[in-house]
């Protein structure tokens, strides 16, 4: 009796924690549907369905609707238009004017070509003389726009990594809960014989409490196979930038209208 009692109080503890858990769950709800924690809550229910079947082929376009690999992109497109822009410093705006003259007081050396000045020659001069400083900047942008490409390299291959884990997951997660659910009937049996031994006398409670104990723990190892069934379900479909139906791959004509125009001819 002792021992029945310590496996119930038990049961009741680890049922009370899980009530803790699902609160806090509950809380997350409501803050992303945007609603206050108090007004909203949600009627506990037996875990019921699987999730959505996940099919056969994935187009990897699908990666595209990411917010960080989107904005990974933009990254190198600003990256390589910074290029030109820099490229284009070393041809400077001049303003020609007709001022111009003579440098000389010397009537004799007019028209000798040192004596010669034009408003055009300042500004001419410090483009050209400008002591490295323009081919430096455009070796700048050269260096920031092979740092953005190697982040967008990397942002994508972060991506795939993360659809291939929550794929294995969910194949691997699917052979667990057949497993476990086998051990979950087999268990269930061993309480049910153990159960009619000790009615017929054969056996002593302690088999009992033995059998139900084995059934609660295989019970709790199925119930999580499954909650990590559910998670990497919902994490496949973050990855998948919202799900993996094809129709909402962008067309060429919508990723085509965000590209500015010779973008790729400044690296």
């Amino acid at each position: 009796m002792a021992q029945a009692e310590a496996q119930l109080k038990s049961a009741q503890a680890q049922d009370t924690k899980l009530g803790i858990l699902r609160a806090q769950y509950e809380h997350a709800i409501s803050v992303l549907i945007g609603q206050p924690a108090s007004t909203f809550s949600l009627r506990p229910t037996a875990l019921a369905g699987n999730p959505p079947a996940i099919p056969v082929g994935i187009p990897s376009e699908l990666l595209e609707r990411r917010p960080d690999i989107a904005a990974a992109e933009r990254s190198v497109a600003q990256a390589n238009a910074e290029i030109g822009v820099a490229k284009a410093a070393y041809f400077p705006t001049i303003l020609l004017s007709a001022s111009g003259g003579y440098g000389n007081s010397s009537a004799a050396n007019w028209f000798t070509w040192p004596s010669r000045f034009w408003s055009v020659g300042p500004s001419l001069a410090e483009t050209v003389f400008d002591a490295g400083l323009r081919k430096a900047t455009v070796q700048q942008y050269r260096a920031t726009y092979d740092q953005t490409v190697a982040n967008y390299q990397q942002t994508v291959l972060t991506a795939f990594q993360q659809v291939e884990d929550n794929l294995a997951s969910l194949r691997i997660l699917s052979q667990d809960i057949d497993q476990q659910d086998a051990a979950v009937q087999a268990a269930t049996r061993n309480l049910q014989e153990a159960d009619v031994r000790y009615k017929a006398g054969l056996d002593p409670y302690l088999n009992v409490i033995t059998a139900q104990t084995a059934l609660l723990t295989d019970q709790q190892a199925a119930v999580n196979f499954r909650m990590q069934q559910m998670v990497a379900s919902v994490q496949l479909i973050k990855a998948l930038g919202g799900g993996w139906d094809s129709a909402q791959i962008p067309s060429e004509k919508e990723v085509g209208s965000k590209t500015p125009a010779g973008s790729s001819a400044q690296r």
